[in-house]
This record gives structure tokens, sequence and C-alpha cells, in this order.
């Protein structure tokens, strides 16, 4: 399939008709649970409103919750005897039993605190002290675990880099007893007395010194790429990459994510959308949550409501399509032109609100930036504002969509205009007011996931320019050249908080490079 290039940089039907067969040809109704690696026929999917009472109907279904990363804390150790005229003990300052079970104390702690904090499902295993790591490769809970946290006293670290897990070393300088493995880990363990890095799959920075908001953070990343890798994702009309053939990007997303795109056709949601319209249960719940949502503080309508009301249907469809797919995951090609007719609103409000309530929800069916928008909102638990970047100039970026999530805390909603969408002054699109001085992290992928760019900045204003509705200008420190010459893809995924540590650890594992600006 060749690239069609428009002089908008869109990738809808009404203004590239050369995409017509891309959006919804070559897949029938009877193929509709199509994946990236090829077609499952059948009617799993797509379950018929019309035959659904009203009282299941009226039921709003939840997003559900990222999965918990398991986590099994490790604390290697040997005690050593005394021994005449000779070196008996190497460094470390645990000496007898006294002392093993005051470290082991100590060591619970910590994890409680771990458990306490952490702002990210975490499941955390029961503590193993060994003196002899052989035994771990049998032990259930360390092969159930997704993650090894080694509290490395001393011992031997090579069987447990054997077992393959992602592992964290977390050693003692001043924190506790001074820990052996603060001298060594890096000529004996990770160089194995080399000058090189001979462990590939852990590196030196899974090495933490005394801090345990270093761990906690790690963590963080961990927990996000589990969630992210191998994710399902509804893909509406079909999956796409922006200015490329979805086949551009393929391989990254085989291999790398190995997410499960099912393609929900047009033909399939318009039956689902006119099944949904003469379900009278949620025709009338699209109509109070239409009211609920418009007579909330902040919010002001500048377009039809009758655009709002069938936003909350086509969002409700959205919702019951991921419940069947089970998943928490939708994205929209050819939003700016195909999904209009079918739905007589736009995909941009039921985007942002799915987004608010716990869904990963991103238009333009992009996944050249999609795995971003998915890995960073796994990593800060947070909703993702999936944007379009401009030129820097004086220390500045102008960003901007016609959809944006309103909770961009994760908790709270900031004030917003129910406006058209800009291109097709049509439907309902958010203008998203988002909070001035508040610090953001920028994900910026490249088409071919092998060097992404990172920027930190902070949101300086909500101009209402004739561009994508929600829109802020972005202050950030780094040289307008330098940005504009760094920068990669199109798309940017954007989230509330510094998050720039999470992503580079995540990143490292997949073999994706991070070109963090500052």
């Amino acid at each position: 399939m060749r690239a069609h290039h428009c002089s908008s940089g869109c990738r809808s039907i009404s203004c590239c008709p050369d995409l017509r067969g891309e959006v919804s040809g070559g897949i029938s109704r009877r193929s509709f649970l199509g994946g990236v690696g090829g077609v499952t026929a059948g009617g799993f999917l797509w379950a018929s409103f019309s035959a659904a009472s009203s009282a299941v109907s009226e039921d709003l279904p939840q997003a559900p919750p990222r999965k918990a990363l398991a986590v099994k804390p490790i604390f290697v150790y040997r005690l050593y005897q005394p021994r005449p005229q000779t070196s008996w003990r190497p460094w470390g300052g645990i000496h007898n039993q006294a002392e093993l079970e005051q470290e082991i104390a100590r060591i619970r702690s910590e994890l409680q605190w771990l458990s306490s904090q952490a702002d990210f499902p975490l499941r955390l295993l029961s503590l193993a002290a060994v003196d002899n790591e052989g035994v771990l490769a049998n032990d259930p809970e360390v092969q159930q675990a997704d993650v090894l946290l080694v509290y490395a006293y001393g011992g031997d670290l090579n069987p447990i880099g054997r077992l393959g897990k992602d592992t964290i070393f977390f050693v003692r300088h001043q924190s506790g007893p001074v820990y052996l493995h603060y001298e060594i880990v890096i000529p004996r363990y990770l160089r194995q007395h080399t000058d090189t890095r001979q462990i590939t799959h852990i590196d030196y920075s899974d090495v933490v010194v005394d801090d345990m908001q270093e761990v906690l953070w790690r963590l963080r990343a961990l927990c996000g790429l589990r969630n992210t890798v191998g994710m399902r994702i509804i893909a509406v009309g079909g999956p796409g990459a922006w200015a490329h053939p979805f086949s551009a990007v393929e391989p990254a997303i085989k291999e790398k994510w190995q997410f499960d795109i099912r393609t929900l056709p047009y033909d399939v949601l318009a039956k689902l959308i006119q099944e949904a319209r003469q379900n009278s249960g949620m025709v009338e719940l699209a109509r109070k949550r239409t009211e609920a949502y418009l007579a909330a503080p902040g919010v002001s309508l500048e377009c039809d409501r009758g655009f709002v009301e069938r936003a909350f249907l086509l969002e409700h469809v959205f919702r019951r399509a991921m419940v069947e797919a089970e998943c928490r995951a939708v994205t929209v090609l050819g939003c700016m032109g195909t999904i209009m007719p079918v739905s007589e609103t736009t995909a941009c409000l039921p985007l942002t609100t799915l987004n608010d309530d716990g869904w990963m929800a991103f238009c333009e069916s992009d996944f050249v930036v999609i795995p971003g928008c998915i890995l960073l909102g796994n990593i800060s638990g947070k909703p993702v504002f999936f944007c379009n970047p401009t030129f820097p100039h004086k220390g500045m970026i102008t960003l901007a969509h016609c959809t944006a999530p309103r909770k961009m805390d994760g908790k709270n909603a900031e004030p917003v205009r129910i406006v058209t969408h800009f291109e097709s002054d049509y439907g309902a699109a958010p203008k998203v007011e988002m909070r001035e001085g508040q610090q953001i992290t920028c994900v910026i992928p490249d088409f071919s996931s092998q060097q992404w760019v990172g920027l930190l900045g902070e949101i300086a204003g909500n101009p209402f320019m004739d561009i994508c509705r929600s829109q802020i200008e972005v202050r950030h420190k780094v040289g307008d050249l330098v940005l504009a010459e760094r920068m990669r893809g199109f798309h940017w995924a954007v989230v509330y908080g510094d998050y720039h540590r999470e992503v580079a650890y995540a990143l490292r594992r997949l073999g994706i490079a991070w070109d963090f600006l500052g």
C-alpha cells in the first residue's frame, strides 16, 4: 500500500479520497476480529445491542484497572566465621545472627514503605532471605514474579541473573550496614572481571544505592511497561501510521510492542450505532449523561446539544466494544471525516470522556505515537494528551488537538468549552483549559521505534487560535533549533508531571534509544 501525502497532513477520507480503500476496504463483516497478525472470523466481538434489555444497556461499563506488578524481594547474604592469621571476611557490616535479623527487619520496613508510597498497582511477594542463590530457581514466587528486587549484601549474583527476570539490585552505603556489592557489583558482576559490561539484560541503571525513592520510580516504569507490551486495542477503521501506511510501523508493533490490534470496521460500527439508537436504555443514558456533564462546574456549551447527546451514545458504543474485546483502549482512523456520517457527531468528546474515566482513547489510529501514549499512560496512571506540535520559537511551542482529557492529573477535571471540531466545524469537541504553570512530560516517538525524544516543559497558556481546539503554549528550556532538529515522527504524547526517567528505563528494555533534551 502506498503512502498518500496530503497538503494539510490529515488522514481523513473527506480530505484525502485516495484513502477510502485504506480505511474501510478489504475487511468484510465476517472478519471484523482481525488483529495485526491475521484475521479471526466469527461473532466473538461487537455483540448486538438490540437483544439486550434496557436494564443491561443502562449499565455504563467501567475501565479495568492496570495489572499489578508482582515484585519478589530477595536478600542475599553470607555470614563468615573468624579464622586465624588470614583474611576471613569480605567487605560488609553484618557479622552475626543478631545483625542479620536487624537487617531483615530493616528490609521489611522498607518494603512496607514501598507498598504505602506506590501510586501504581504493586503486589509485593514474601521476602526470601537466602545464603544459597541456587534455591531461587525453584521458588514458585520467583517464577511468578515480574521483577526481582535483590538486596545484594553478599553472595553470588550470577545465579540471579540467569533467572532472566527484570532485576533491581539494591546496595547500602549509608542507609544501614554497608554491603559487599556496593564495592563489587560493577567489576565482578556487571563487567565479569573485564572492562565492558557482559550482562546483557541488566545494566548500571538497575543498581540503586541507599535510596528507596530510586527503587520506587523504577518499579513504576516496569509496571507501565508490563501493562503496555502485549496490550490489546480496538482500531476503529483499522490501524494507521499518520502519513504512512500501517505496514511502515507494523514490524515494531509486532516485535517490540506485541500489540493485539482488533479492527472494528466502519460498517460494523454503523450497525452498532443504529442498534444503540433503537435501545431506549442507551438513548436515555446518553441524554442523562449529557445533562449531568453540561451542568457540571467549569463546562460551557458552544455547539448544538444534539452533537453532545450523540457523542455520549457513541462513547457508550465504544465502551461496550472494549468490554466485548476485553481491553481498555480504542483508537479511531479517519476520525476527521469517516466517523461523522456514521455517528452524526465527532469522536472528539467521546475520546475525552473515555480518557477521563480511565480508558485509553486516541484519534487518528496513529501507531507511530500510540505506543508512547499507552506507555506514558500506564507509567503515570494519568490520561495522555495526543497532540500536534508546531515550530518552536522564543522558547515556546504550541501543542494542539481537537480532543484532550480534562482529568489530566488523573483526578480533577479542568475547565472546558464544548465547541465544534475545527476542520469540519461539526460535532462536539472539547477546548480544555489546562493548568498554567503545570510541568509536563512530552514524548516524541520516531517512525521506526528506534529513538524517541523526550522533553520537559511548562504550560504557559491556553490560546484559542484557528487550529485544533484544545491548545496549550508550552515553555521549554531547549534551544529552539535544537528542538526543531531533534524532533521525530509527528504526533506527541503529553502528560502532567515529570516521568522522563521512567520512560527511559522502560524503553531500554525494548531497545529504543531515549534522546532526552531536558
